[in-house]
Parts: C-alpha cells; structure tokens; sequence
C-alpha cells in the first residue's frame, strides 16, 4: 500500500508564495530600517534590498476592495503581499522606484500608508454582529468610529513605543491583551424564555458551562426548563452561547468597559494583563462617542507623559495607578482593579521574573 502523506493543520507553509528576493536571502539579513512610516527597508548580506510598503485595510474584506488591493499590487507592486495579524497589508518590492507610486495609489484609493514603528496600529476586533452569532455589541463598528479619530497615531511615528488596541463583542470568546482594550460588560442576569428551552437547548451542558454554578435544571409551566440563581450569577454571559433562550444582551443593561495596561510582549519587560479602568460606558451605535472619547484621552495623555520605549503598562507601573487615574481623569471605584491572587502562576511564566 503506498504511503500516505498526512494532511498538516496550522498555518501554510509561505515560501511558495513569498516575494523571490525576499526568499533568496531568507536568514540571511543584515538589517532593517524604516524609511518613512509604513515602510521597511531589509537589506541583506548579499547585497539584495527589498521595501515593504504596509497600508491600512479593514478586518471584515469584501471581495471588491480584495480586488482592487490585488490590482495595486500588479501594477505599483511586484505582485506578492501578505495580510498582518491585525489585518493590514504589506506590499514586497525589489526597485525602491517602485515605492513611491506604490504609496500614492493606495492613498489615492482610501488605504492610509503607515502603522510601523511607534504608532498605533490597527484595532484587532472580533466579528461583530456581521459574522457572530452571541455579540453584546458590534467591534467592528466601535473600531470604524475610533479609528476614524486615530487616523493620524496610525500614518505617524509619534508614539513612545508601538501602541495595540482590541475589541470584543462579549467577555467570553474572543479579544486578546492590549494596550488599551474594549471589552463588553453584561450587568444583568440572562432572561429566560422558558418555552424554548426544552426544543432549543441541551440542559446539562448549559449547567455545565456557568463557570460559578449559578444555573440548575427547573421545570417551568410543565416544561423542563433552566433557573438561574442571580445572587451567584457573574453576568459573564457563557450561558448564552449554548442556549439562545437565555438572552444576556440587553439595549439599557449591557454596557462596554474600558481595559489598558495588557501585553504579550517580552521584549523590555514581562507580560502584563489588562486592568479594568472605566466601566458602564453606553453600548450607543453607531459611533459611540463616549468610548472613543476615554481611549483617545488615555492614549493622548500616555502619548506626552511616557519615556522613549515604555509601553503604556510600562508607563503606569512607573507612574502609580492613583497618578494614572488622576492624569487621565477617570473616577475611580473599588470595582476597577483587582489583585487576583492566581495571577502568581500567569506571571511566572515571563522569562523576566520568577517567584
């Protein structure tokens, strides 16, 4: 019998589909610099240059704007990209004649040129109402209206150190660290709608995911149905997912929330979570302003305040959580940062400290 090859899962491999300068020298780099925000010059040892030119785009594509990215690329580009982690997208070329038509064209079609170095880069933000099926709000919109007023932090280098923002639609699924985070806060116990419960959901596996036992089997008019028991219930909303008929989402009671001071990175100093440090903002489409307006507060005020190189977690670790509060002018309440006593073995697992 002739040997079959297993199917990989994971990511591709990229040399196939990366740019042949880029491909010859692999590992074999001299150094990088950037020439101007948005693009990064790599110089080789064998002599080779090639310009990365890194634009703008929205996380949720159409197939028209993919269109006219790839019709960029074959006439300004060489013809290879590749999309970031935080959905922007790079164009690779060899002739440094190419650069500046490249630029012009994307400007011209609505692609802002820039998020390297010291910038803020794109918001990374979940599906929203678009694609996901349990969201408190839609990311994807809250990060259109922030991003309209941050458009300047993203073509400019102006920033102490790389600034990463995120949004979430619920507390539950997606999001991830950031510098500065909005995140959905569900206030209210889920409303049950006890007639769908028996047809629609599966009632042990619902017990099962309340992470603090707040919910148990009832019977409910004669139908087998589910309670909750709202002194226990965290209002995390994990039932939801599972069980529709346990709505969580409510147009008054579900709120966003503000989180900074999270990282992944290792580089300067260990990983940090995110702190909670502002709540009960208005979940208020389509522009949200009063999110908008205590992320670009924070951001502006950590932007003429923090040293060269500190991260925003950097940049309150030296200056104190009272002094961030007062700096930023945001009211402070016991319900805002915790000291969760497990965070001792999340810590440990920085290179930078062991205790």
């Amino acid at each position: 019998m002739a040997h079959r090859t297993p199917i990989e899962s994971g990511a591709p491999d990229p040399k196939p589909f990366m740019h042949p300068t880029l491909l010859k020298n692999y590992g074999n780099w001299k150094y990088h610099d950037r020439p101007r925000p948005g693009v990064l010059h790599h110089v080789s040892h064998s002599g080779d240059e090639v310009w990365t030119v890194r634009a703008g785009t929205q996380r949720q594509m159409d197939v028209y704007t993919i269109r006219k990215l790839c019709d960029i690329a074959d006439t300004y580009a060489d013809g290879h990209v590749r999309f970031t982690i935080r959905s922007n997208i790079e164009f690779m070329v060899a002739d440094p004649n190419k650069v500046a038509p490249l630029i012009s064209a994307l400007q011209e079609s609505g692609f802002p040129v820039g998020g390297t170095g010291n910038s803020v880069s794109m918001i990374a933000h979940t599906q929203g109402w678009l694609h996901c099926d349990i969201p408190g709000t839609d990311a994807s919109g809250a990060v259109k209206a922030l991003m309209d007023e941050l458009h300047e932090e993203f073509i400019r280098e102006e920033m102490p150190n790389r600034v990463h923002l995120s949004t979430s639609c619920c507390e539950i699924n997606c999001g991830g660290q950031a510098d500065i985070a909005i995140i959905v806060q569900h206030t209210k116990p889920p409303k049950i709608n006890h007639d769908l419960v028996a047809n629609v959901c599966e009632r042990p596996a619902v017990v099962a995911r309340c992470p603090v036992a707040a919910i148990r089997p009832a019977l409910v008019n004669g139908k087998p149905s589910l309670e909750v028991d709202e002194k226990k219930c965290i209002c995390c909303g994990a039932c939801y997912p599972p069980c529709p008929p346990m709505q969580i989402n409510d147009p008054e009671h579900s709120k966003l929330a503000i989180w900074v001071g999270g990282k992944n990175s290792n580089a300067r100093g260990k990983p940090t979570f995110m702190k909670m440090v502002a709540s009960g903002l208005p979940n208020n489409p389509p522009r949200w302003p009063e999110v908008s307006e205590i992320v670009k507060r924070i951001l502006h005020v950590y932007k003429n305040d923090a040293r060269s190189w500190e991260r925003l977690s950097d940049w309150i670790e030296r200056i104190g959580w009272p002094r961030f509060f007062e700096k930023c002018d945001l009211p402070f309440t016991k319900y805002l940062i915790d000291d969760w006593r497990g965070s001792r073995a999340n810590l440990n697992a920085s290179t930078h400290i062991r205790f």
